[in-house]
């Protein structure tokens, strides 16, 4: 028995080998099987996002030829998409995913019934070859471009939409827009430079949850539109770049623009109606505009401006709940002879503001004209200003109140507002002339035009605007489009 045992022990390794190795076969077997059959997951896979209407139908930038290599130029691509996505407008409507990638473009339109989704991982490049930003015609309301004769269209355009939604997970457009800047400083323009979003004549509009960088010159613009949404934005670009306003509601009715981070060259956020005589035919006013949760960081310019194009007239504002940091003003108020029209019923609360020029800036002696064929007896119409709740800091001014001759600026109303001052502050903190109102715990005190009443209260409306209760959809990635 003994000389049996090595060949007993012989066979049994030998069974155990061999069923190991049964064991790992069928092992690796049923892994491949289960790898054919599970999913493969791409970074489009478990995409939710909230908007104002979810598309049954979507499609992905390469579907149409695009390259994300940052070089090859995608205009054509999103054009040919689009243009085959706004077929199914009548049939649930489409969605263009930007994917992971850096997608070199020029400008592209947009259509109805239709979302442009900009993955978290994509940038968006505006284009360096001019060629690909086409002119497009004046808009009616200014009589000429901004700042040149002509105007481009911006990076992502439209007009006359219904339903159109510009959103992504955070995703990237950068204008690229240090040459315009050079050449406009240069004056080698004679055209206004292309902005990064510009809707016009539109309804049911949102724009959310993007990452913008280096416009070129105003980075979001709606005009003309109704039933907006403007949300969860941050925008970026050197406080010294040329006119990079952030975001500029203007002839718009029906706005809602909260969560937002801006820093920038020119005003966090440009309220605007018109320019002169072309505003004043026009007539279609900024109205029923909230804005809040703000954070603005701006040396040069204000926070929020109405103004200084507001000849269409701008009304019923209700700005809450804002943060300016390193900021020349607060809510600022421009206008000037020959503008017309009226700023009214403006009500301002709950603001933190550090490191200020000024906390309240109202000019009746601000901008240009776009011709010489401005009235100037045209005189606008200044009136029912309300602020309340406002604590500032590090502040060099508390208040410069410029009204206009024979023109005052009336029913200013300024209440609960605690303001202290730099280490060298001016020595007059209140410059006023040619307005009337009155204050109610203010410090340091105000000037004699706005004297200081028993405890009052400066109002804010306690209705809610229409868009206040536009409530956004949870939507995610639908079915390909071949």
């Amino acid at each position: 028995m003994e000389n049996l045992c090595p060949n007993l022990k012989s066979r049994n390794s030998q069974v155990i080998e061999m069923v190991s190795t049964t064991f790992l076969l069928l092992g690796l077997a049923l892994c491949l099987h289960v790898a054919e059959c599970t999913p493969k997951t791409t970074p489009l896979d478990n995409i939710v996002f909230s908007a104002l209407n979810c598309r049954k139908h979507s499609a992905v930038l390469t579907d149409f030829g695009g390259v994300g290599d940052g070089k090859t130029s995608n205009t054509k691509a999103f054009a040919s998409a689009i243009n085959k996505l706004s077929g199914l407008a009548s049939d649930g409507g489409a969605m263009l995913i930007v994917p992971p990638g850096k997608w070199l473009t020029g400008s592209f339109n947009l259509t109805s019934h239709f979302t442009l989704y900009i993955h978290k991982d994509a940038v968006l490049l505006g284009s360096q070859d001019e060629s690909e930003w086409p002119e497009v015609a004046i808009l009616p309301s200014y009589g000429r471009g901004r700042d040149a004769p002509g105007r481009l269209s911006s990076l992502i355009f439209g007009t006359n939409l219904t339903d159109v939604v510009v959103t992504g997970g955070n995703g990237t457009i950068d204008g690229q827009g240090a040459p315009w800047w050079k050449k406009f400083r240069d004056g080698e323009l004679n055209v206004t430079r292309p902005y990064l979003i510009e809707i016009l004549f539109s309804n049911q509009v949102q724009i959310s949850n993007l990452t913008l960088v280096n416009s070129p010159s105003w980075n979001v613009h709606t005009i003309y539109c109704s039933d907006v949404v403007i949300q969860l934005m941050t925008v970026l670009a050197p406080i010294d770049s040329p006119n990079t306003d952030g975001i500029n509601p203007d002839s718009c009715t029906n706005t809602r623009i909260e969560d937002c981070y801006i820093v920038s060259g020119d005003d966090c956020i440009a309220v605007k109606s018109g320019w002169d005589q072309y505003g004043n035919k026009v007539g279609m006013p900024t109205q029923q505009l909230v804005i809040r949760r703000l954070t603005c960081i701006s040396p040069d310019s204000a926070t929020i401006a109405l103004g200084s194009e507001m000849s269409g007239g701008i009304q019923d504002v209700r700005i809450e709940d804002i943060t300016a940091i390193n900021t020349q003003s607060g809510v600022r108020i421009k206008t000037a002879v020959g503008r017309g029209a009226f700023v009214r019923d403006i009500y301002v609360r709950r603001m933190f503001m550090k490191t200020m020029k000024y906390v309240f800036w109202i000019t009746g002696s601000y901008g240009s004209h776009p011709d010489n064929g401005f009235d100037p007896k045209a005189l606008p119409e200044i009136k029912r200003i309300n602020y309340r709740d406002i604590v500032a800091e590090n502040v060099t001014y508390s208040a410069r109140l410029d009204g206009i001759t024979n023109d005052p600026f009336t029913g200013i109303c300024i209440s609960n507002v605690t303001i202290t001052l730099t280490e060298k502050p001016k020595k007059l903190q209140w410059n006023c002339t040619n307005v009337e109102g009155v204050t109610s715990n203010v410090t340091p005190p105000a000037c004699d035009l706005l004297p200081e009443k028993k405890p009052i209260e400066c109002p804010f409306p306690e209705d809610r605007l229409p868009i206040e209760d536009v409530k956004l959809k949870s939507c995610s990635i639908a079915s390909t489009v071949a």
